[in-house]
């Protein structure tokens, strides 16, 4: 009877000293609240999460569906730190004040994160109210702001809890501000690039999709815009990444911002075109332009067929339009049927394309070689003008 006495006293020792000093129906006590809050929380997001969502997708507004996607897992967290903050109070623990502290900390460290949470997903679907800031700033630069907001949430949510636990945040941004300067010193290029990268979002240069011609860089299509490099792929599609400060040394042609593309042409008519033909070619291609809604018209842009010039070869008459359309693929297909009309209209007029020539014209007689006729004093025998090797300085 004392061996069965005296085992009972050992459970008794082993379950108050429990593990690690706390005791198992402590450890017990605080996994079943802790055990309960999951529970709890998956009821409530099964219930109250989803029909939320179920009630906000009814209504014309998105804003509110995205609003609660983005905050359903800092709502899912807080019966968490409820179920911590219960297991570690109602739970007796220790009874040492530090210990009480710190388990104090650990809370409020949790409630401080979710509250964070909350804010840094909340900034997502809030983006529409900078919306409006594309009419000034392009899409990538209300990215950038977006991304700013979080970094800041993210900022002040890490600092708040070092506060918590007693750290100082002055001396560590301090730190860092040497840092920086240290690395501003070593990374000249990289703030650069980073600038550039800035002024281009702020004064929307260019965007994503834009056709641009970095004079003696790149040449092509703008894939993504950095705040260190763009990635452009050219027309070959080959991906070429350039440094923003090369954009600040280089002219930068954005193609995607015609209003209408250019056909600049001078045909060349044979000489023997007469002024009635030439009043004729001119006047039938600007009635095609005038007739034709693929063409601006004047008052839009310029357009202009002219008798320009006398060549060497040709008569020169002068095409100067502009297409509706900026799309290659389009304007190729429309410059094509243009040149195909025109070639009628030549032929029509009774004339032809001129093609560079060469006019050599011979002397006396025509196929006869000039005759030689030798000067006055020229003498039987006598010896010409001198001939190679007649000279002194071919003695050898």
């Amino acid at each position: 009877m004392q061996n069965i006495n005296d085992l009972w006293e050992i459970v008794k020792e082993v379950w108050k000293e429990g593990y690690a000093g706390f005791d198992f129906s402590s450890l017990i006590i605080a996994l079943g609240i802790i055990a309960l809050t999951l529970l709890i929380r998956g009821i409530f997001t099964r219930f109250a999460i989803n029909r939320a969502l179920a009630y906000a997708s009814r209504s014309s507004n998105r804003i509110d569906d995205a609003l609660i996607l983005s905050m359903k897992e800092p709502i899912r967290f807080i019966p968490i730190v409820i179920g911590v903050y219960f297991a570690l109070s109602v739970a007796d623990f220790s009874d040492d004040p530090d210990f009480t502290a710190f388990i104090g900390r650990i809370v409020r460290s949790l409630i401080v994160f979710n509250i964070f949470w909350a804010l840094y997903a909340a900034i997502s679907p809030m983006t529409f109210l900078l919306g409006k800031l594309e009419r000034i700033f392009s899409a990538e630069m209300v990215g950038f702001l977006v991304k700013i907001m979080k970094g800041i949430v993210i900022g002040l949510g890490g600092a708040t809890v070092l506060q918590l636990w007693g750290i100082q945040v002055g001396p560590i941004i301090a730190g860092f501000g040497i840092v920086g300067v240290a690395v501003a010193l070593g990374a000249q290029d990289l703030f650069k690039n980073l600038i550039s990268g800035f002024l281009i979002l702020a004064e929307k240069r260019f965007k994503v999709g834009d056709w641009v011609l970095v004079d003696s860089v790149v040449e092509g299509t703008v894939e993504k815009i950095g705040f260190r490099s763009t990635v452009i792929r050219r027309f070959d599609k080959a991906l070429t990444i350039v440094p923003n400060a090369t954009f600040a040394d280089k002219a930068v042609t954005n193609f995607s911002e015609m209003t209408y593309r250019r056909i600049y042409w001078k045909i060349g008519v044979e000489y023997s075109t007469s002024v009635a033909q030439l009043q004729e070619i001119t006047g039938k291609i600007g009635s095609y332009l005038a007739d034709n809604r693929d063409f601006a018209q004047p008052g839009e842009a310029l357009q202009f067929v002219y008798t320009d010039s006398f060549n060497d070869s040709s008569i020169d008459i002068m095409i100067y339009c502009f297409t509706r359309t900026t799309n290659w693929g389009e304007w190729l297909q429309i410059k094509q049927d243009f040149a195909y009309a025109i070639k009628g209209i030549v032929e029509q007029a009774g004339t032809g394309f001129a093609f560079p020539s060469v006019s050599v014209y011979r002397g006396i007689g025509g196929a006869e070689p000039d005759p030689f006729v030798p000067p006055a004093d020229f003498k039987e025998g006598q010896r010409g003008p001198l001939a190679v090797g007649d000279g002194p300085s071919d003695v050898t």
